[in-house]
C-alpha cells in the first residue's frame, strides 16, 4: 500500500531560503533522470498552461542548462539559467540559478539551489533547498506565485513517473 505523499514548503526569511521536500512513488533512477535530463525536465518543469523549452543542457561541473517559459501562445519568455556547481551522482546536485535574457546574459541576483535524492523501498525523496541571495529576491519569488507554479510542476512529474510505471 503506498504512503502519503510528503510535501513539505518551509519559509525561512531569516535565512533567504525555501525548503521544499516532496516524495515520488517511484525508485531513484527515473526521478534523478527527471530532474537531470532536458528531455524529461522539459515535460514538467513549469506549471500548465506554460511548458519549458530547453535551448541546451550540460549536466556536469560548470556546464548549464539554458531555457525559457514558453505561454500557451508558444512565446518564449522568463529565460533562465541554470549552473552546475556540484553533482555527486544520483545523490545531489547543486546549481545557481538566475534569470536571463535570450542571449543568456544574467540578470543576477541568483539563488542557489540543492537538491538531494534518498529512495527507500522503490519511494523516492527529494529535499531541495533554495537559498536567495537577497531578501527581496525570494520574497518576490514567493509574491509571483513560485510555490504555487513549483508545487503544480512537481504534481506533473508525479503524473509522468505513474504513467511509465504503468507501462
Amino acid at each position: 500500500m503506498p504512503q502519503p505523499t510528503l510535501f513539505n514548503f518551509i519559509v525561512a526569511k531569516e535565512d533567504r531560503t525555501v525548503t521544499v521536500e516532496r516524495s515520488f512513488e517511484a525508485p531513484l533512477d527515473p526521478v534523478w533522470d527527471a530532474f537531470t535530463k532536458a528531455e524529461i525536465l522539459d515535460q514538467w518543469w513549469a506549471p500548465k498552461p506554460f511548458s519549458s523549452r530547453t535551448k541546451h543542457m550540460d549536466f556536469k561541473v560548470g556546464g548549464r542548462r539554458f531555457y525559457a517559459m514558453v505561454g500557451p501562445d508558444g512565446l518564449e519568455a522568463a529565460w533562465q539559467v541554470q549552473q552546475y556547481t556540484s553533482i555527486t551522482p544520483k545523490n545531489n546536485f547543486k546549481f545557481l540559478s538566475a534569470f536571463a535574457d535570450q542571449n543568456e546574459n544574467l540578470q543576477l541576483p541568483g539563488s542557489n539551489w540543492d537538491l538531494s535524492f534518498d529512495e527507500a523501498n522503490g519511494r523516492t525523496i527529494v529535499r531541495i533547498t533554495i537559498h536567495n541571495d537577497s531578501l527581496e529576491r525570494m520574497e518576490r519569488m514567493i509574491e509571483i506565485g513560485f510555490k504555487e507554479g513549483f508545487t503544480m510542476g512537481l504534481d506533473q512529474l508525479d503524473e509522468l513517473l505513474a504513467s511509465h510505471r504503468s507501462t
